[in-house]
């Protein structure tokens, strides 16, 4: 509860200093506003977990600053004070969306009775929301979770990571998955339940860089027709991932420092900065020391992003997840496109596993999207794959290894698939179950392990 943050607004001095003492013991954050004007300035600065109105302000009415503070905060908790007398203006309040109504005076355990049944509430929907997150993002991470070396010693340093704050900058090219890494990130941090802002540096004209990352006061500029919060104030209490972070102009560069140096950021037009508590995650395609050699890029803002760096490999390097991910995407394009494709030829897999992939897993992703779309039988063959010949990679073992190498893996695959069951294993590969058991005798698998594991050299198998 002590993070939980209350606004309070109220003209008698006297009940403002009272209700500032009893929610502090009660081991909540207040903030105390006297006019509605100086609590909307607030509400744009800071984000609140809930808001208690006197109905009657001097300066303006008690239900147009809860649709203002509504229009800032959908769904904010608020609590309306009221006289007696005015309590069908309370019940108009409700109707409004006002979380419920106290009467003057009032004692601790009914305003803790309506505060406490309020944030429950909250909390419920925040954990519902982070559940449902949670499940994307661990669903998604298929992508991820991958056999090869090079992964899994990536995700050992995810796993590491992800319960520190500490900034990570995340490397490796085009479509390789720098996004999904950091969705990981955050989801496994106990930021979880806060917000993920993404921005991508490279897609904001240079013009409205300051603003959309620091926000500006209404006025400031031509066009400022309302106070705009900025990405790092959205992401308060968050995580603020920059895409492409090689991209940001050099002049706001010094600019993106001090925010994470000091944890605050200056709107434009603002007189006084506003504290921001934001995890920074950056990602680039780019070799960001050669940019700071060239100097498109500051040197100390290098060594600020780059506290821990990770960089994802590209597909070409870790052949061995093809055919799992060729799996997962097939199933996601299935699921999407209510087409009944039941997985891949063995040429077609073999086709894949040798591409060069210069787009990486997006590439992959998409080129498996358009085999489901375009296919008129149950599985999909090398034909409907747009394998440029030309983009082979470069050094690539002998046919005989690498027919040996797939089929070893592609058997694996096929045992964790179907549990060890031979009838739907064979079937799915289009062998006849004689020829499947010589194909497992011949890699030394075994039908009952379904983690598809090497068997000892020297160990016999029955197979019969």
């Amino acid at each position: 509860m002590s993070d939980e943050r209350i606004l309070v607004v109220d003209d008698d001095p006297s009940l403002l200093t009272l209700l500032q003492m009893r929610l502090k013991s009660m081991g909540f954050v207040v903030t105390p506003c006297g006019t509605g004007r100086d609590a909307l300035s607030r509400a744009q600065e800071e984000a609140f977990d809930f808001a208690i109105l006197d109905l009657r302000l001097p300066d303006s009415d008690g239900l147009g600053l809860m649709e203002d503070l509504h229009h800032l905060h959908a769904g904010l908790p608020i609590l309306i004070l009221t006289a007696h007398g005015c309590i069908p203006n309370a019940v108009e309040a409700m109707q409004k969306g006002a979380h419920g109504y106290l009467t003057k005076p009032f004692d601790d355990k009914e305003l803790l009775a309506s505060i406490d049944k309020a944030l429950t509430q909250q909390r419920m929907s925040q954990e519902i929301h982070r559940l449902q997150m949670l499940v994307n993002e661990l669903y998604g991470m298929d992508k991820v979770v991958a056999r090869s070396s090079e992964m899994q010693a990536l995700l050992q340093q995810v796993a590491r990571v992800a319960g520190t704050d500490a900034t990570v900058c995340i490397s490796g090219e085009t479509g390789t998955g720098k996004e999904v890494i950091a969705r990981v990130i955050h989801c496994n941090s106990s930021r979880a339940n806060k917000s993920f802002i993404a921005v991508n540096c490279a897609a904001i004209p240079e013009t409205l860089f300051e603003s959309e990352l620091f926000g500006h006061q209404k006025g400031s500029f031509t066009g400022a027709h309302q106070t705009k919060r900025g990405l790092f104030q959205t992401a308060d209490k968050g995580t603020l991932f920059l895409d492409e972070i090689g991209e940001m102009p050099l002049s706001l560069q010094g600019k993106l420092l001090r925010a994470i140096q000091q944890r605050e950021v200056l709107p434009i037009g603002a007189q006084v900065p506003t504290k921001v508590d934001v995890r920074i995650l950056a990602a680039t395609n780019s070799d960001l020391e050669v940019a700071v050699k060239e100097g498109r890029f500051r040197e100390d803002l290098y060594y600020r992003i780059h506290v821990v760096p990770l960089w994802i490999p590209p597909l070409r390097e870790r052949r061995q997840d093809i055919p799992s991910l060729t799996q997962f995407f097939l199933k996601q394009s299935v699921a999407r496109l209510n087409k009944p494709i039941r997985g891949f030829t063995p040429d077609a897999m073999q086709a894949m596993v040798t591409y060069s992939w210069p787009g990486n897993v997006r590439e992959l992703e998409n080129v498996i999207e358009r085999a489901v779309v375009m296919s008129p039988k149950d599985m999909i063959t090398a034909d409907l794959l747009p394998l440029a010949p030309g983009k082979s990679p470069g050094t690539l073992q002998p046919l005989t290894e690498a027919k040996e190498d797939f089929e070893r893996e592609y058997l694996k695959d096929i045992l964790r698939a179907t549990d060890g069951n031979i009838s739907r294993a064979s079937q799915i590969a289009g062998r006849y179950r004689a020829d499947f058991y010589k194909l497992l005798k011949k890699y030394g698998l075994h039908p009952s392990d379904n983690q598809g594991e090497r068997v000892p050299p020297g160990e016999q198998v029955d197979l019969t």
